[in-house]
């Protein structure tokens, strides 16, 4: 096995290169939880995922608590299903909590003062009602507490961790917030080994061929509950040796990417989990080696052009009122089967937006 098998194998995976799921859930369910703090590119990476899938769709899904949005795994927000959000938080959260305790000092969220917060968020949002952060931070005023900056962000994201709050429908573009006891109905949960050997699964059984600092980098826990967490769940995957560095996946249908069309391309969005669900980033970046650029290069940070597995530059988007003007971003000449690859990828985004799309290439 060598990085271009990796990475074809990681598209299969991912079901980027092909899949039956047909609902934002579907996907969501599948990879565990999927990195969504630019929500409009989150949307795009599950749109990828899903047939025939729509912005608007997913907008929908979204409104009606189908899909979740919180922070979990890592301090940052994840979609999450309302099957998943319980026992998942409840392996995860504490080890945010540890990464956030820095913060904690340094804005004065002591328990009191933290516990007095969840009480104010409690009180504004009881009886259904989902209140944008504005209007919550209006809540916190009155009862006395200074919400503002950064620590209103970290009173709401204690909240989360804690399973207080979870999004509620947006109104317009604006988000809310909701209790999670109110948006999702209570579910039978897992006891801790369950969870961690259930987090194991969904991570490698979506994201492989990767290895044990990859699933510790994403789900936010320490190498010894994520090597327990193998130990669980390896008999159901397979792996092999690279480089000295082990790699586990799913056995069934494993090469079936090789049969893949080709040329093809994708235009990722940031964060897509293609490329954040890993710590070592190196099996698609092939082509960028070649090009003799540095991993930290804006050509491949960010909303990535993928091409045959690899990365092959940058994109970015426009949008106005009928049109999404895209903008590439090459490392790499392409041919006019490759570029005739990377412009239906971008069609495919215009038909997901409902717009029409401009191709432009930036010299």
């Amino acid at each position: 096995m060598k990085n271009f098998d990796i990475a074809r194998l990681r598209l299969h995976n991912q079901r980027l290169s092909t899949t039956t799921f047909k609902n934002p859930g579907d996907v969501v369910g599948w990879f565990g939880a999927v990195q969504s703090q630019d929500y409009a590119g989150a949307k795009w990476a599950l749109g990828q995922r899903i047939q025939n899938a729509t912005d608007a769709a997913i907008d929908r899904s979204f409104n009606e608590g189908k899909i979740l949005r919180t922070h979990i795994l890592r301090p940052t927000w994840h979609f999450v299903t309302p099957a998943d959000i319980r026992w998942m938080l409840m392996l995860t959260a504490p080890r945010v909590h540890a990464a956030n305790a820095y913060m904690y000092r340094q804005l004065e969220l002591d328990k009191v003062t933290l516990k007095k917060s969840n009480a104010a968020l409690e009180r504004a949002l009881l009886g259904g009602r989902q209140l944008t952060r504005t209007e919550l931070a209006a809540a916190f005023k009155k009862a006395g507490i200074v919400a503002d900056g950064l620590r209103l962000g970290y009173f709401m994201m204690y909240a989360e961790l804690e399973g207080l709050i979870c999004s509620g429908a947006r109104r317009g573009k604006q988000f809310t917030y909701a209790l999670l006891e109110e948006r999702v109905p209570q579910v039978n949960t897992l006891n801790r080994d369950e969870a961690l050997a259930e987090l194991t699964r969904r991570y490698f059984r979506s994201r492989g061929p990767a290895t044990l600092q990859d699933f510790v980098w994403w789900s936010g826990l320490t190498m010894a509950d994520a090597k327990n967490g193998i130990e669980m769940v390896k008999s159901q995957f397979v792996n092999e040796v690279l480089e000295g560095q082990t790699y586990w996946f799913a056995n069934s249908g494993s090469r079936a990417p090789f049969r893949e069309k080709s040329p093809k391309a994708y235009l990722l969005p940031n964060y897509d989990e293609y490329f954040i669900g890993f710590k070592d980033r190196s099996a698609i970046g092939e082509v960028a080696r070649r090009s003799n650029l540095p991993e930290n290069s804006p050509s491949l940070l960010a909303h990535s052009i993928i091409l045959d597995s690899q990365v092959v530059g940058g994109w970015k988007r426009t949008l106005k009122k009928n049109v999404v003007i895209i903008e590439l971003n090459l490392i790499t000449d392409l041919t006019k089967a490759e570029k005739r690859a990377v412009a239906e990828a971008a069609n495919w985004y215009g038909k997901f937006l409902d717009l029409r799309v401009e191709l432009a290439e930036v010299d």
